[in-house]
């Protein structure tokens, strides 16, 4: 069943007849990067206006793959539970070279999560979810705005725009720029990413079939039914299948996405032809950035800060992570916290990003290697993994996104690795439901077999020690306090501590060290 894309309506902005008073903060784009922005702003608090030059959900199925961390942020913003209902939940991956599984990985091996470790959602649903999310808390979206050119002053910005009654201006003291890859706030301040542009394409498809595959990511190398290098097929809702096959440089992107050329492609793969074309689109790999996110009053967060090849799921996902990085932190600046906030935001997802990047760029030389060393070992390794062990883990089709663990230099007690400083705190249940929900979008001082010291500013969190909890968070010890930041990160852990220690961590989180 092809998706309904209803037009959202236009309204005319107040600012066509008369100056409206400077916005706190305007977001430019209205994917889901930028309604989450929007959605985590106002659960801090703080309203923002969203403009979009569109009044539709992105045509097509686009990021599809959401990691259990970005549905932990949705369910945060309120619509996680929703995404994890509708979509297709796998945590399987397979690799095939030509006909033969050589590979295959488990994301989620052990219990006690809420969310699951992937889903496949379509991003028009995501996008839909949050533009509903955003009506519920009165967020001010307007369709049909398009902004032309952005002035940057010492305390604030002003926004040219243009709808379909004409133009006017908006001035606010922050814009995030969340308009995608080929940003337009990006192009008006003269700004470029630096990176890696490859010399590979890849067509994506979405059809729409009856089919029994299971919910698993399959992957090809050099498969019997496409003559590329690789192929990838994903099951989505609704009954819509998406596929991925790379082409080679020398393909002309219009020509592939005609239907008389798909359409043959497809039943190659799928083995016959009783399905509908639903979407079809040709990507370049890339693996770029911004060298910084923060430019005076303009925020870039997203594909409009960072790019990388698809395979990973690495995009949509990371753009989420720059959502929960900065949201806590801007709201505190809007309320006249320290400005260095934003500068510590730059600094973790220009690092996030590197990482993504990182591994996106090996992802994409073992799909594509160049001739000689690089396919020599991708060769090898392939035949290799088909018969022994210890070459499975190299074989490389996407190292599937994960938050990233930030390098920061806090009190560190020698607890489970997984709940270290700069690391997302693990989720676990509780008596009453789960960590993630308990540790809400507060600091938290989360004590577990003490009593905390009491810190003004920081809320205590003292759960009854389950078998989980105590796996994943004291390990051999007894006790542990942890402090974590309003993203869940873990700021800093102890096994045991006092009021000043806890009030020295407090600080260097809000003062963006």
């Amino acid at each position: 069943m092809a998706y309904d894309y209803r037009p959202f309506a236009y309204t005319p902005p107040s600012g066509l007849t008369a100056p409206e008073p400077r916005h706190k903060i305007v977001i430019v784009g209205a994917g889901p990067i930028g309604l989450a922005m929007a959605v985590e702003l106002a659960n801090h608090g703080i309203q923002a206006t969203v403009l979009d030059d569109n009044n539709v959900v992105s045509v097509g199925s686009r990021a599809i793959c959401w990691s259990k961390r970005s549905l932990e942020i949705l369910d945060r913003l309120g619509v996680g539970e929703r995404s994890v209902t509708k979509g297709v939940t796998w945590k399987v991956g397979r690799t095939l070279h030509r006909d033969q599984e050589v590979f295959n990985f488990d994301l989620l091996p052990e219990s006690g999560h809420k969310m699951p470790a992937f889903v496949n959602l379509q991003q028009y649903y995501v996008e839909e979810y949050l533009a509903e999310r955003a009506t519920d808390l009165a967020i001010d979206l307007r369709w049909k705005n398009r902004v032309t050119a952005v002035e940057q002053h010492a305390d604030h910005a002003v926004l040219s725009i243009e709808t379909p009654d004409g133009p006017y201006q908006l001035s606010a003291d922050w814009v995030i720029a969340c308009d995608g890859a080929r940003s337009p706030i990006r192009d008006m301040l003269g700004l470029d990413f630096d990176g890696e542009l490859f010399e590979e394409r890849f067509l994506i498809a979405d059809i729409e079939m009856q089919a029994d595959f299971p919910s698993e990511r399959r992957f090809w190398f050099e498969p019997n039914f496409h003559p590329g290098q690789s192929a990838l097929l994903h099951k989505q809702p609704d009954n819509i299948y998406r596929i991925d096959l790379q082409l080679g440089w020398d393909t002309d992107p219009e020509v592939e996405k005609r239907p008389e050329n798909v359409i043959p492609r497809i039943e190659k793969v799928v083995g016959h032809s009783d399905f509908k074309l639903d979407w079809v689109s040709v990507y370049t790999f890339q693996c770029r950035r911004l060298r910084s996110f923060v430019h005076n009053r303009v925020l870039f967060v997203g594909d409009s800060a960072h790019i990388v090849s698809p395979f990973g799921a690495r995009g949509g996902n990371g753009g989420l992570q720059d959502v929960d990085a900065l949201g806590w932190r801007l709201a505190a600046v809007v309320r006249g916290g320290n400005r260095d906030l934003l500068d510590a935001y730059d600094r973790e997802r220009c690092f996030g990003a590197d990482e993504n990047l990182l591994n996106s760029s090996r992802s994409t030389r073992f799909m594509s290697p160049e001739d000689g060393v690089e396919r020599l070992f991708r060769d090898a390794v392939l035949h290799l993994a088909g018969r022994t062990d210890f070459a499975r883990p190299m074989v490389n089709s996407g190292r599937l996104s994960r938050p990233c663990v930030y390098p920061l230099t806090a009190p560190d007690a020698d607890l489970p690795s997984g709940a270290r400083p700069g690391a997302v705190a693990p989720d676990a249940p509780l008596e009453d439901g789960w960590l993630t929900e308990a540790l809400g979008r507060d600091v938290v001082l989360l004590a577990l077999g003490v009593a905390p010291p009491q810190v003004a500013g920081v809320r205590v969190l003292t759960p009854d020690v389950t078998d989980t909890l105590r796996a994943r968070y004291l390990g051999a010890q007894a006790q542990a306090i942890y402090l974590i930041r309003p993203d869940q990160v873990v700021a800093a852990r102890w096994i045991s501590t006092d009021a000043a220690a806890v009030s020295a961590a407090l600080a260097d989180i809000w003062e963006g060290r």
